[in-house]
């Protein structure tokens, strides 16, 4: 049964709708693997979760910006096929939860009915471009780098040079130097920064590449001070197209941005980006600062306006209201607990939105919102009206407002529960630390598992799900860590491992850590200034005493939120991959790209075709390299063990050796004349491996041969 697709919607998302009903009807038929087919969903934004059956759907919002038309349509989605909640990430991304599968399609579509997509949430891909939310606002910022965080989104998006790398890749901009966007963690990161230059102005970034969290945290390497602004996209597709090169395709562990970086060196790094410069097929890419900006509805009056509290409203102005740079208007902050929005809610919040404000809503980083040119004679009202919504708490951004991933209640690869624990802290907080709601610079973060969706390796005082063993009892807990964050001046920091706490007793360790705090920090002192000037040793002997297992009473083995004894079950994350394939199979995933190189020709897209020109020579190696059970972990290594294994044996003879054929696009620029040549080779490349296949099924008797393919996701 077809998709309907409205007339609305652009031609390159009705392709990619059809596209995926069509691969899910064949998946259901036997025609696709299961794990084949889960890489081509993770691309089109559908994740697996925890319970059997349904999906989780991630909608890409590009650094977070949602208009009230398209916050009432996913209200609308979320009614009709998942269960009436919409999340807001850490990644300003929404997430809709208990989809079934044959539904996406479907879903998606009436989503593109607002220009919102599914394409690349998930996945090997370039993720969800994130930025700081009050990026147009700020009144610190250089300029707005809105419209480049949308020039960058839009370039990437179904762009060959990322579609099926080795792992993910994260991109962050700030809006400025005290870089609420957090890039010091990001693969890539934009600064916004202004230099004179023969007396004239000129908007730049300060860039830096390789910073990233999970269980090896890094902090990112400046690789400019300033680039100048029109460089700041072939800067990322020369980063793109060596990740995606020479980056880790064996041990997912370390297959990020990160671990190359690590392992190359900066100026290694450095030095093979240069050399992408020539291939890559915009050399200056001219950033439209004229990105429309917000629509603003006509003048209304407030209307009468009833506050039972008014110390309750000073409280909410004074932490969750700031003017913006723009006179006469100000910035709401919205504090959603544990970033789950009802429907009925998001739609009241949009209608509110379309009347008295901009229509420029921004998800932020830390799972809440902004509301954004608010009137000054506007804010009690919607203090007023969002109180009604039950989202009218102070203290956005501050110690009371943590930050969670949904942990256990729907991941495959969460240990604990991190939504019922945020929960038990924010009320331990609001009882016992009342005055915290006015602290910005200690930032309490939790993870379900050490993958950190919960960011809480950036975090002053974080969290991730762990377990302790006690005898043949497993007791749920937490990895406490401490001191990361961005300082006040912007500097980044990674927190440290401090102690194992079971989890129940982690509202006493963080009421203990911040005592300690309130006793020992000189006055003004920054949080990860007195956890350095203190040590790490001073808050392991602190926080020690409650790791004792000695102690634990019945109810310590059941985790916040469950009512059973606490059991360890860690799924496969839909991150992770090992595959059983026949060579066959990927010779045509060799053909499929040199079919799209051709689509490129038809279209005189000669970059995206000279692109898919290459994957073809790789992923054509790659099948020809298993059948002979040579094993690689990166493209340039199945390049280069090609070279080692077949170049001078028919029919592979080249003139100057494989690696030499397939890097020339690295020296040529992309244009027609080479875009042909170079898929002509490929055509030959591939029709002579087809044919050195056939040779070798027909001496093993016709049987295609099965391997294992997790190390070797080319």
């Amino acid at each position: 049964m077809s998709v309907a697709i409205s007339s609305k919607v652009s031609e390159a998302a009705k392709k990619d709708i059809i596209d995926l009903q069509k691969k899910i009807e064949r998946f259901q038929n036997g025609e696709i693997e299961e794990d084949k087919f889960k890489l081509f969903r993770l691309t089109r934004g559908v994740y697996g979760q925890r319970q059997p059956g349904v999906q989780m759907i991630r909608i890409k919002l590009p650094y977070g910006k949602v208009t009230s038309g398209q916050l009432a349509k996913i209200a609308d989605v979320s009614d009709k096929y998942a269960t009436g909640n919409l999340h807001l990430t850490t990644r300003q991304d929404i997430q809709l939860h208990y989809v079934k599968m044959t539904e996406s399609p479907a879903l998606w579509a009436e989503l593109e009915e607002e220009s919102v997509t599914l394409r690349e949430a998930c996945g090997n891909t370039v993720r969800n471009v994130t930025a700081s939310s009050d990026a147009g606002i700020n009144p610190n910022e250089p300029f707005d780098v809105t419209p480049h965080a949308h020039a960058l989104t839009h370039y990437f998006l179904r762009n060959p040079v990322c579609q099926d790398m080795g792992r993910k890749f994260k991109i962050a901009f700030a809006s400025d130097e005290q870089d609420s966007a957090y890039t010091y963690f990001h693969d890539l990161g934009f600064i916004p920064k202004v230099q004179q230059v023969d007396g004239v102005p000129v908007q730049g970034f300060k860039v830096v590449i390789g910073g990233g969290l999970g269980a090896q945290a890094l902090v990112a390497h400046t690789a400019y001070e300033f680039l100048p602004e029109d460089q700041i996209i072939p800067f990322a597709e020369a980063v793109i197209r060596v990740f995606d090169r020479y980056g880790e395709r064996a041990n997912r562990n370390k297959a990020r941005m990160k671990f190359l970086l690590k392992k190359m060196g900066f100026e290694q790094m450095m030095t093979l980006i240069n050399e992408e410069r020539t291939a890559i097929k915009t050399k200056s890419f001219k950033i439209d600062a004229g990105l429309a900006q917000p629509e603003l509805p006509e003048y209304k009056a407030p209307g009468t306006i009833d506050i039972d509290n008014w110390e309750d409203f000073e409280d909410w102005q004074r932490t969750n209201v700031f003017e913006q740079k723009q006179r006469g208007y100000y910035g709401v902050w919205v504090r959603v607990p544990l970033g789950d929005i009802h429907s009925n809610i998001a739609r009241s919040l949009a209608a509110l939105v379309k009347d008295f404000a901009a229509d420029d809503i921004r998800v932020t980083v830390n799972q809440g919102l902004l509301i954004k040119y608010v009137k000054k004679e506007h804010l009690a009202l919607f203090y007023q009206e969002l109180s009604k919504l039950n989202l009218s708490k102070p203290g956005f951004n501050s110690t009371h407002d943590i930050t969670a991933c949904p942990g256990s209640d729907t991941c495959n690869l969460a240990v604990t529960n991190s939504t019922a624990l945020s929960l038990q802290l924010e009320e331990m907080l609001q009882t016992e630390f009342r005055g915290l709601i006015d602290e910005s610079h200690i930032k309490i973060k939790i993870s379900g598992c050490m993958n950190a969706c919960g960011q809480h390796m950036a975090a002053n005082i974080g969290f991730h799900g762990s377990s302790i063993k006690n005898g043949a009892l497993i007791v749920p807990a937490m990895q406490i860590v401490i001191g990361g964050g961005v300082s006040p001046d912007g500097k980044g920091f990674i927190a440290e491992k401090v102690v194992k706490v079971p989890t129940k007793k982690i509202p006493q360790a963080l009421a203990l850590v911040l005592r300690e705090f309130e006793n020992q920090g000189n006055e003004g002192e920054y949080f990860n200034d007195f956890y350095q000037r203190l040590g790490k040793m001073h808050f392991y002997h602190l926080l020690k005493p409650l790791a004792d297992v000695a102690s634990l009473s019945e109810s310590d083995y059941v985790d916040w939120g469950k009512t059973e004894n606490f059991i360890p079950e860690i799924g496969v994350g839909e991150c992770a991959s090992v595959m059983l394939d026949v060579i066959g199979t990927i010779i045509e995933e060799s053909q499929e790209r040199l079919d799209w190189s051709k689509e490129g020709l038809d279209q005189g897209l000669w970059a995206d075709a000279i692109y898919n020109s290459y994957n073809t020579f790789v992923i054509g190696a790659k099948a020809l390299l298993l059948s002979e059970d040579i094993k690689c972990n990166t493209q340039i290594g199945i390049i280069q063990s090609f070279d080692e294994h077949f170049s001078g044996k028919a029919p592979f003879e080249f003139e100057n050796g494989f690696e030499s054929l397939v890097l020339s696009l690295k020296k040529n620029e992309p244009g027609e004349e080479f875009a042909l040549n170079f898929y002509a080779q490929a055509q030959s490349f591939l029709s002579k491996a087809r044919a050195y296949r056939t040779n070798q099924l027909i001496a093993a008797g016709g049987e295609d041969k099965l391997v294992v393919t997790d190390f070797y996701k080319a």
